[in-house]
C-alpha cells in the first residue's frame, strides 16, 4: 500500500549523523503487521527518516488509532 502525503517537504533539514540534505524518499512503516510505503524526508546516505511532528501527531496517530480499534 502506498500513502500519499500532501506537503511534506525535506527543504533546510539535515541528517544529525551524516550531516547531508535530507531527500524526500520512499520510507517502509510496519505497525502491528501491517505495512505502508510512505514518502518521507530522509538520509539519502544513511537511511534515517525523519517523521514531522504534525505527521506523527496528525495522520499517523489517526492511521494508529484506525488499526488499533480493528
Amino acid at each position: 500500500m502506498k500513502a500519499e502525503l500532501k506537503d511534506i517537504s525535506a527543504q533546510g533539514w539535515l541528517c544529525e549523523t551524516c550531516k547531508a540534505p535530507l531527500e524526500v524518499l520512499p520510507a517502509d512503516i510496519l505497525y502491528m503487521g501491517s505495512s505502508f510505503t510512505v514518502d518521507l524526508p530522509r538520509c539519502p546516505k544513511c537511511g534515517y527518516t525523519f517523521i514531522p511532528p504534525e505527521l506523527a501527531e496528525g495522520k499517523m496517530r489517526e492511521v494508529e488509532q484506525i488499526l488499533e480499534d480493528k
